[in-house]
Formats: C-alpha cells, structure tokens, sequence
C-alpha cells in the first residue's frame, strides 16, 4: 500500500501535496510496480537469496504487505529475511517507523521507508509502497514487486524454508492457482479499492457488481472443498484470505461494500475462520492496525477520522467445522511454530481481547 501515489494500494495519482485527503477524491487506478527485481535461487538480477541480507518491511494493516508475513511466516523464513513493521498511520512522507525506538527502524537505520527508495533511485517520483525488501547492506530497495514477492518466497527460497514447510505453489496445480488468483485479484483485491474509491456513481457500481459477482462464485467454489486450489492451502487461499479478514472491519461500511457482510455468507465466513484459525494466518492479523489505517488514513472517505468500536471479533475465534470436508492444511508438512516474541501482534489487535475501539 502507497501513499498517496496510485503504486500497490491502488490509491490517488497525486504524489505531491495533498495526501491522505487525496484518497476518495481522485480516479482509482492501480500502477504496476516500480521495482520489480527479484530476488532467486541464482541471484540472475543481482538478488541472491541469503539469509540475513533482507528485510522484509510490511504494515499489518495492509493486504497486499500481510500476503508476504503470512507467507514468510508459513515458510519459516523468519530467521532468513527479518521483518520490519511500519506505524498504521501515514502522514504525507507515507510509512514511518515511529513504532520503533527512537522512531529508526533498528536494522536498517531509518525513519520513513522511502529513505531505501531514494538510495535505490534517486528523486523517486512514484508513491512509496509496502510490501518492500530492503537489501542491508546498501539501505536500497531491492523490490516493491506484491505480487510476485510471495511467489519467489515460495519457489526460490526453497533452501531456506524450514523443515516441514508446505510447497504453496506446487508446480502441477499452477495453472489452476494462476487462473483463481487472477479473478481474485481483478474481482476482490482490488474490487474492494475500486468500489472504495470510486468518485463516480458508475465506477462504483461497476465495481460492487463484479466484487459480489466473484464472492458468489467463491463461495459456490468452496462450498464442497476446503481450499481453493486442490486439498492443501496455496497461494490462492492466501491472497483470498488477506481481504476477507478484512472485509467486515473496513471494507463493508469504509469502502461501501455492502452487500452482505462477511459473517452473512455460510461458506465464506466458515472458510475465513478456517484460515484464520490455522497458525499462519490469523496470528499475523492486527484488527487494531487495520482499522485505525483505514478509517484514520483516508480522510477523503472519512473526514473526521473516527474509528468505529465495531464488529464484535469475538465470531473469528467459533468452530468453523471446514475440517469436514477434507484436506490437508500443510500437505505433507507440519504447521509453523510458535511466533517469534519479537513478531507478536499486540492484544489489542487480537480478537481475544475484545478491544474493537480502542
């Protein structure tokens, strides 16, 4: 997620001036990522996977950034690529480090993330976006590339994954995983942003229809299976998962998405549950990040910045009974251990705790 350039987050086109007032005010468009290095087995763009180089720099309020916690954390590639988590709020320079001591990302040495983009490029014009790697060493951004980070994480950091990691990108179901992630994506991901900050009538009912449209039919899809693609979870389950988790905190009343809420649909809200209750998943989710982000952010949607006490969360932690039909969460893996003390969200973001408002 940028601010306040269109970038990954798919926000306002206005780089400049007038920040977080911009969002809901200016045509949605989506731009495809600056830096689009990777980083390989082979190190063929000069980014060999090594462990301790990177740093994965992420907010837990963003989708697009939660894709790769969650897949890191999965992987076990805690201890291969450190993880820096940015303030929720933005001010106009974007994402801070003023969670950290002294305000200074501790590895890296900075206060704003686009600290790394001017050393990689100087004068950047675009927005500054996570989720970002940072190489160590140089403080440059090595890439801001969302939608393939996740995918490299998978298939080419392979020698570093721990024991008993699940292949979330196997080779035979690809196809298939490609197919459900790109209506996904064009549907839901960004559907939700389309509808959110549409500033015509007809943008916005467009892209309601086309969300809607896509939820029933995932919804009919995982009516009889557990996961998307195949009997184990995928790349698919986890880009699916990063905007249903937030759909009822934000998306419903923030964004206009309205429909139905996402605990009024049997299967997805029993799906949702599923994953969030699978290790991996929920445990790198921050309600309180989420919606302070959104609802304090975009004051173009929501000038007074209030944040509403609600849903009750208490609904994400109920039997969901997706273990009926099947299916092996991690294959022939295990699930990942505990989280690192360092990596755990705080009580006020878990549902546990109750503490919606605060």
């Amino acid at each position: 997620m940028p601010h306040p350039d269109a970038g990954n987050n798919g926000g306002p086109t206005d780089a400049t001036t007038d920040g977080n007032v911009a969002y809901g005010r200016k045509p949605f468009k989506r731009s495809k990522s600056h830096f689009a290095d990777r980083i390989t087995a082979d190190g063929r763009d000069g980014w060999p996977a090594e462990a301790g180089r990177y740093r994965l720099v992420a907010s837990r309020a963003c989708p697009w950034a939660s894709r790769a916690v969650i897949s890191r954390r999965l992987l076990g590639l805690e201890d291969a690529i450190s993880l820096a988590i940015t303030d929720p709020i933005q001010d106009d320079r974007s994402w801070r480090f003023t969670l950290d001591p002294g305000g200074r990302d501790p590895v890296l040495g900075i206060r704003f993330l686009s600290e790394a983009y001017d050393a990689r490029e100087t004068d950047y014009p675009g927005g500054v976006s996570v989720p970002a790697i940072v190489d160590v060493p140089s403080g440059q951004l090595v890439t801001n590339d969302f939608q393939q980070i996740t995918l490299d994480f998978a298939t080419e950091w392979t020698a570093l994954h721990r024991p008993g990691a699940p292949d979330l990108y196997p080779e035979p179901l690809r196809e298939e995983i490609d197919i459900v992630m790109a209506g996904v994506y064009r549907d839901v991901n960004n559907g939700v942003y389309r509808a959110g900050f549409a500033t015509e009538q007809s943008e916005y009912d467009a892209a309601f229809r086309d969300l809607f449209r896509r939820l029933d039919l995932l919804s009919e899809r995982l009516l009889d299976r557990r996961y998307l693609v195949g009997d184990t979870l995928t790349e698919a389950d986890i880009r699916l998962f990063t905007t249903l988790v937030r759909f009822d905190a934000v998306y419903h009343g923030h964004f206009k998405c309205n429909r139905f809420k996402l605990a009024e649909d049997r299967v997805l809200w029993a799906y949702a549950r599923d994953l969030f209750q699978t290790p991996g998943f929920g445990d790198t989710v921050d309600f309180h990040h989420i919606k302070h982000h959104y609802y304090r952010v975009h004051t173009g949607i929501n000038p007074t910045g209030v944040v509403p006490a609600g849903p009750d969360l208490s609904g994400w932690l109920t039997p969901h009974h997706r273990e009926e039909l099947g299916g092996r969460p991690f294959g022939d893996g295990t699930p990942p251990g505990p989280v690192p003390p360092a990596e755990e969200v705080p009580p006020s973001g878990r549902p546990e705790h109750l503490l919606t408002g605060s």
